[in-house]
């Protein structure tokens, strides 16, 4: 299993929660760029900039953190920047039902995942479990 370490993972998270305050209180919908940008980057490069620049605060070695699954962070992070983007676009072209929907969704994904549950993992595990049944009915 390839690992991230969860101090990472939780900068990662943090930054999508004050963001998302951020956006709120200021009325900016801007600010959803800072998690985004570095989340469009890890999906398509495979590197985080908010996750990268995390490890370097690091002081131990990296395996003697618990590691989240990377499959797992992928998958999660498609999912938030979804969300990120769609928040944008809803603020921004004033359609506040949709920016507030989906930053929400966000926000309390994120806030929850520092919390100890992952819904985005929880997501993944149930629609594995699907495809799993559905092969073996085939």
């Amino acid at each position: 299993m390839q690992g991230i370490p969860r101090p990472m993972v939780r900068t990662n998270q943090w930054t999508i929660v004050l963001s998302v305050l951020i956006t709120w209180i200021t009325n900016q919908p801007f600010f959803l760029f800072i998690p985004l940008i570095p989340g469009l980057i890890g999906i398509i490069f495979g590197v985080n900039p908010i996750m990268a620049a995390a490890k370097a605060f690091l002081r131990k070695p990296l395996s003697s953190y618990y590691l989240e699954d990377k499959s797992d962070q992928q998958f999660n992070q498609k999912i938030a920047c979804t969300c990120l983007l769609l928040a944008f676009i809803g603020f921004y072209f004033h359609i506040p039902i949709l920016g507030y929907v989906f930053s929400v969704l966000v926000f309390l994904a994120a806030l929850i995942a520092i919390l100890g549950f992952c819904i985005g993992c929880f997501i993944r595990f149930q629609w594995k479990q699907y495809q799993y049944r559905k092969a073996q009915k085939s």
